[in-house]
């Protein structure tokens, strides 16, 4: 292979696929933090929706990606200590608690888009100067490190680990659960809401409607299919990054006749291929004992 076809296989696949996968990414990873820590957490769309609105919307009013990408990582963190509230607090259902965070999310960034910029369908676009270029994908190989350092190498790492396989023996050490739960749910705002800046910043030029389009569950079942450990987590989110990119690339394409295949058929086929791999992946990934026990 000669360089000029490295290069052409390095710009048409290795870095589509890495684009699309970085808010999966993102967001897996602190879906697989909370849950070790024994929350259940499928509102990580929510969180990526608030993350990619506020993100956007401080792009553009301090024309700073960076500071941007910061504010949508807190605006992440704020909402999952709305729904820390809701299952630590008040102990309500984790599935349901999830919902509603997932749901006030998709309505409440169309209302504060229609304030500010008169639309309810997307903000106002983020100029070219003012978007990412490659940065997000060194902040998320950065993000992979530092997680699977503290994952099989640290202390708080197994702790966090042991808040969701064995909780009573955690206390019995003297370390609060409920702080460890704390941590897990927070971690999850705060990179699920990377993720959303991502799309905003960086996948995009603004803020659209819904624009997590259920990335969200598809970055949790790369957490089960990776069987809550961040290195397969994060080969299970390049596996769907690969069926993204490819559903892109396969657009107008005619496979048969002379007519494109139906557009819907082909971006149905990351969400298809989802189902069939978890659906084989599930009975062989055992879940945090302690997962959705909060006593």
């Amino acid at each position: 292979m000669d360089e000029s076809q490295f290069e052409h296989i390095l710009s048409t696949w290795v870095l589509p696929v890495l684009r699309v996968s970085t808010p999966l990414i993102f967001a897996a990873l602190g879906g697989m933090w909370c849950e070790r820590s024994g929350i259940v957490q499928i509102g990580l769309e929510g969180f990526m929706l608030v993350g990619a609105f506020f993100g956007a919307v401080s792009t553009l009013y301090f024309s700073n990606p960076y500071l941007g990408f910061l504010i949508a990582g807190i605006a992440g963190v704020m909402l999952s200590l709305l729904f820390g509230l809701g299952v630590l607090k008040f102990r309500a259902n984790q599935i349901v608690a999830a919902t509603a965070t997932n749901l006030f999310a998709l309505g409440v960034t169309p209302f504060f888009s229609k304030i500010w910029y008169d639309s309810t369908g997307s903000t106002a676009p983020i100029p070219t100067e003012s978007q990412f270029k490659v940065a997000p994908l060194y902040l998320m190989g950065l993000t992979v490190l530092i997680s699977t350092i503290l994952f099989h190498y640290s202390k708080f790492g197994l702790r966090l680990r042991f808040a969701g396989e064995h909780p009573k023996a955690l206390e019995s050490a003297g370390v609060s659960v409920l702080n460890k739960r704390w941590q897990g749910i927070m971690i999850s705002g705060f990179l699920a809401g990377l993720a959303g800046g991502t799309l905003s910043i960086y996948l995009s030029s603004s803020f659209i409607r819904n624009m997590s389009s259920g990335r969200g569950f598809i970055a949790l079942a790369a957490v089960i299919l990776g069987k809550w450990k961040p290195i397969p987590t994060v080969l299970a989110c390049l596996l769907f990054g690969i069926t993204e990119a490819v559903q892109i690339r396969l657009q107008g394409v005619v496979l048969w006749g002379s007519e494109p295949v139906p557009v819907q058929w082909i971006q149905i086929l990351p969400y298809l291929i989802t189902i069939v791999v978890l659906a084989g992946a599930v009975g062989r990934s055992y879940a945090p004992k302690g997962l959705g026990q909060v006593e």
